[in-house]
């Protein structure tokens, strides 16, 4: 697609949208891992009804791509071309009801715990250890600390890629271990998330447990992600991705800007200097190392998305 057809279907899918729209919008700086290039488009939308229109509009040869908090993803130096959708503050409000919250998904993890918190439901604490947004959450069915998101979904609303917003009910979402069956080019919109009556102080006091066993076994305070690695199933191996990791003699292992944590091996961290090259790099070094330890395959949790490229 030449860029002047590009451009005139960007303008054509974007006349009369309410949020904003952003020109070759960097998005490293956006990210946990501040690595990774530009947007060609970047598309912050006001509301639902506000994306559900510019989605109805986009041309199917238009590459849509959803970024939350950018917890979890690697965006590759080149950057990303097409329309990079990310949501933000018409997508964050908390709605608590008798039972669980309504929550926007642009929300983050943490946040929502504390809302949970303060209403005196429970069921919730383990999002205080989960870096992210619930759009993100919901996508990849998150968890930690004995919980996740399908335990607690009621349902989730999406815009599909062709505008419809539609609302899926739990069991419609096929979860599965970090991953679900959202259609393809969907975006979460919403969710409502099931808690159970409790104390507020006792709520907040597993939530303090939660962000103290974090702080104590993750680097929590570099420039990281989430897990990079999924668990291999049991049948696979009984050892826990990072056991595989350390047997492999990869803690603290480093690559141009790029180390494996020290504190906990299955986080990469950016040093300072890291591009996303670096640690693409290292998290495939890792993956070799395992297999010819262990002979188990590693599978990466954490998305690598764009082209590879120069960083800016």
């Amino acid at each position: 697609m030449s860029a002047v057809t590009m451009t005139d279907l960007v303008q054509q899918a974007f006349d009369g949208a309410r949020g904003r729209v952003t020109p070759q919008a960097p998005l490293g700086p956006r990210t946990w891992f501040r690595v990774g290039g530009a947007a060609e488009w970047l598309f912050q939308p006001a509301d639902t009804q506000d994306l559900a229109a510019v989605m109805q509009k986009l041309s199917p040869e238009l590459p849509v791509t959803a970024l939350g908090a950018c917890s979890n993803v690697i965006i590759r130096d080149g950057g990303l071309d097409g329309i990079v959708v990310r949501l933000a503050r018409g997508f964050a409000d908390v709605v608590v009801e008798d039972d669980g919250l309504v929550v926007g998904a642009a929300c983050l993890d943490a946040t929502v715990a504390e809302h949970a918190a303060q209403a005196g439901l429970a069921g919730l604490e383990f999002l205080a250890g989960i870096p992210g947004s619930i759009g993100g959450a919901v996508r990849m069915n998150a968890g930690a600390y004995g919980s996740d998101i399908a335990t607690v979904l009621d349902w989730a609303e999406i815009v599909t890629r062709d505008g419809s917003i539609v609302t899926l009910e739990a069991g419609a979402l096929n979860f599965g271990y970090r991953r679900s069956g959202l259609p393809e080019g969907a975006f979460v919109t919403r969710a409502r998330l099931r808690g159970t009556p409790a104390n507020p102080a006792d709520v907040s006091a597993r939530i303090a447990d939660v962000r103290a066993a974090r702080e104590q076994s993750q680097p929590v305070r570099a420039r990281t992600g989430g897990s990079t690695f999924r668990n291999p199933d049991p049948d696979v191996s009984p050892r826990k991705a990072w056991e595989l990791i350390d047997a492999a003699g990869c803690r603290g292992l480093t690559l141009g800007g790029a180390q494996v944590s020290e504190k906990h091996c299955n986080f990469l961290i950016n040093t300072g200097s890291a591009t996303a090259a670096d640690l693409e790099a290292l998290g495939e070094e890792v993956r070799k190392r395992v297999a010819q330890n262990a002979g188990v395959t590693l599978h990466w949790e954490i998305k690598r998305i764009g082209k590879a490229g120069t960083p800016a």
